[in-house]
């Protein structure tokens, strides 16, 4: 299903996406920054732009631009239910970001515990997804924070994650990939370990949100969070919440808020035309849905209308990326992959064979050049638009690496920016 995304649909796709085709120096820009945030499709762009024109006012008045913004608000939510597979709008919380809503789930799970339990993790979290935890055991609310382990070939050591949980665990909470090895994680297996263990079940989908379909349902996962500039959107978090936990666990709320969720759940005014933008971009995908929807003809018999668009198209894009994990890690166009440079180190899965098992997201150093030194002639020298930093990823702790240069494909890049990418590191042009 590689061949989906021929040459011809790439160019669609780029279209749609107002800075997709930009120059730099005379030289056609790559963005390969997508894991720092992707470039905002013209779809949600023009949601949001009418959102915030039309449907100003706050919400619950009887004039029409507050009538919009509840209008608003209820498609955004239902857009990403279906993004998610989630039974009902209702189960979709919005956010600044994810980060502040891992804080605000935190301290609700906190507010009943007394310090006797623990919480798993994984040793290549965002620290969005450890900061929470690790609160919650400075301020004596759990005995401690468990880490699961990396293997060597940077897959998560689910056989240390198993022995971690306990009777004791309170939460399993795990990001569906790593935003700096790209490795994908098996949230079915992690799941079942907490489910065993009366654990609430949480999912960081915010790296991975934009590379596959995602159902909450199948996961039987209690909370996922992601954030809408990771998929193609403007800023703004949404958090997917089992309904019987949103009411059951009490947020952090003033006074005169809403009683019951998913309002119970968000913090201050909200911010409609977040949710009119990830109206668009899920209308993005409902689009390129229709582009390759018969190549899935009598598949996804559990969905219907707009989520199954959703899993066809996030399916599609899925397919398409491993093709381009494949051709950074064995090479295309006659130019070598990352793992053939003896001169490029790269962390995560470099096995062309396991491209199931990882994200387009590749993480490097090239022997003797400063990371910097690296990222800015790539820039100058040949137009590829990336960044060396720690990511705000437990990884850089435990390989003991203050940063790496890290280069992210997303459904619009071409097998011509990976080839670029290659040829300038191939050739030490860097």
């Amino acid at each position: 299903m590689e061949g989906l995304f021929d040459q011809e649909l790439i160019g669609m796709v780029r279209s749609r996406f107002p800075r997709a085709e930009r120059d730099f120096n005379g030289r056609k820009r790559a963005f390969l920054d997508n894991g720092t945030g992707t470039l905002v499709v013209g779809r949600a762009a023009e949601e949001e732009a009418r959102a915030r024109v039309d449907h100003s006012a706050n919400v619950s008045g009887i004039f029409d631009e507050s009538r919009g913004a509840d209008e608003v608000i209820h498609e955004g939510r239902a857009a990403v239910a279906d993004l998610l597979n989630a039974p009902s709008p209702e189960d979709i919380v919005s956010g600044e970001s994810a980060t502040s809503l891992m804080f605000s789930l935190s301290y609700a799970i906190g507010k009943g515990l007394t310090g006797e339990k623990n919480v798993v993790a994984t040793d290549y979290e965002h620290y969005a997804n450890l900061s929470p935890w690790l609160e919650l055991e400075r301020r004596g609310l759990v005995e401690e924070v468990r880490l699961a382990g990396i293997k060597g070939d940077g897959a998560l050591d689910l056989s240390h994650l198993g022995s971690l949980v306990d009777g004791k665990t309170c939460v399993v909470s795990a990001s569906a990939a790593s935003n700096v090895l790209g490795t994908k994680t098996d949230l079915k297996s992690v799941g079942r370990l907490a489910r065993e263990a009366g654990a609430y079940f949480v999912v960081d989908a915010v790296h991975h949100i934009a590379h596959g379909p995602m159902d909450v349902q199948a996961l039987d996962c209690d909370f996922l969070v992601f954030s809408g500039y990771k998929f193609f959107s403007p800023h703004g978090s949404f958090m997917y919440g089992r309904k019987e936990c949103l009411e059951e666990l009490k947020p952090y709320k003033v006074k005169p808020a809403p009683v019951h969720p998913p309002d119970s759940w968000e913090w201050g005014t909200r911010d409609q035309a977040k949710f009119a933008a990830i109206k668009g971009a899920v209308d993005h995908h409902v689009w390129l849905a229709e582009q390759v929807g018969g190549e899935f003809r009598g598949k996804f018999a559990g969905y219907r209308g707009r989520r199954k668009a959703l899993k066809v198209a996030l399916t599609a894009v899925e397919e398409y990326e491993k093709g381009v994990s494949r051709a950074m890690l064995e090479g295309v166009g006659g130019v070598p992959g990352l793992n053939q440079m003896p001169h490029v180190k790269v962390y995560g899965i470099t096995d062309p064979g396991r491209v199931d098992e990882r994200d387009p997201t590749f993480s490097f150093e090239v022997e003797g050049v400063p990371q910097d030194e690296v990222v800015r002639r790539l820039w100058i020298d040949h137009a590829i638009a990336l960044r060396a930093e720690d990511f705000y990823s437990r990884v850089h702790d435990v390989y003991e690496r203050p940063k790496l240069i890290r280069a992210s494909f997303v459904q619009y890049n071409t097998l011509e920016e990976a080839e670029g990418l290659l040829r300038a590191l191939a050739e030490k042009k860097v």
